[in-house]
């Protein structure tokens, strides 16, 4: 009897011991980075995202953050995020078209975040994400957020003829509609392009103007504002199928908690426009028929895009979107 005890006793020592090293190996840390500059209107959030990931999920999962486009260019996140190079990225679709043209549709579907994920949308884009990206869709950001034309030169009608505007692939096509010149830059060169005169304009949301000095180079702000930013949180999807069911889950729960922080945009929005009006960037108004018949055309132009470059899938996200 006292055998088997003895050996009943060195089989749970040694069990208890193999199962230690799991137990202390259990926390995950997981690179991220940003495809905008540290601590910018696009950026911010999801610097509180890592917050609240990091405290929440102490012992469990933690994220290393090693900045935005001083560690990585723009136009790189999405291909590193799909070859984990990082773990987690906060990028828009805009910078990875080129290996899922679908990414441009984002822009035109506005209707919450939240609704998404209730109706299927969501589902289907983090499906896109798995089969393209080869990374998980966890959140989306700033979908009540809108976009604007900025210019140096005052227009009188809705026409870019001899005009040449700074664009990513959000504004590309309804620019060129309006008979503009396109030029592509990362955001880092837009201010210096302004500067030189390179370009007489750009695209970019209604916020996050001042974080990077463009007020100093930018006179007028064309109205309407029009489509929807987003701004998305990518895992990996080999590192997501790797995490256990506890880490998932503090990071599924940040980003509904991320996502809810679109309700602080509206006063945001509202502070940025008395701000820009300070400064003396100047609105260029059409009549209400005119901007009704340019937010048209941008949708249109904007779809057409999107589902010659993908046929089947655009047509199922502009059903999605219901516009």
């Amino acid at each position: 009897m006292k055998t088997a005890a003895l050996l009943a006793a060195t089989l749970a020592l040694a069990a208890s011991t193999a199962m230690a090293p799991s137990a202390v190996a259990q926390e995950v840390t997981l690179k991220a980075v940003s495809s905008f500059t540290e601590k910018t209107q696009f950026s911010r959030n999801f610097e509180r995202f890592i917050e609240k990931v990091n405290a929440d999920g102490k012992g469990v999962v933690q994220i290393n953050y090693i900045g935005g486009p001083r560690a990585m260019p723009p136009f790189e996140v999405g291909n590193a995020v799909r070859t984990k190079v990082v773990d987690i990225a906060n990028v828009t679709g805009a910078f990875y078209t080129n290996l899922m043209p679908e990414a441009d549709s984002f822009k035109l579907i506005s209707k919450p975040t939240s609704e998404q994920r209730k109706d299927g949308t969501f589902a289907f884009i983090n499906e896109l994400h798995n089969q393209k990206l080869n990374s998980f869709y966890l959140a989306r950001q700033f979908h009540n957020v809108p976009f604007h034309i900025y210019m140096n030169k005052k227009i009188d009608k809705l026409d870019f003829t001899g005009l040449k505007i700074r664009v990513t692939p959000v504004y590309k096509d309804i620019v060129e509609a309006l008979g503009g010149t396109t030029v592509t830059t990362a955001p880092g060169e837009v201010y210096t392009a302004l500067e030189r005169g390179v370009v007489d304009g750009y695209g970019w949301p209604v916020t996050g103007i001042f974080d990077l000095g463009w007020e100093k180079v930018t006179k007028f702000r064309m109205e309407p504002a029009f489509y929807s930013v987003e701004v998305n949180v990518l895992v990996n999807l080999d590192t997501w199928k790797g995490l256990s069911d506890a880490q998932r889950k503090v990071l599924s729960d940040a980003a509904l908690w991320l996502e809810a922080l679109d309700s602080e945009n509206g006063a945001l929005i509202k502070s940025e426009r008395d701000r820009q009006a300070a400064t003396g960037i100047q609105p260029i108004e059409f009549s209400a028929a005119d901007a009704k018949a340019f937010l048209a055309k941008a949708n249109d132009v904007g779809w057409a895009s999107v589902i010659k470059r993908s046929p089947e899938n655009g047509a199922k996200l502009r059903t999605l979107s219901g516009n």
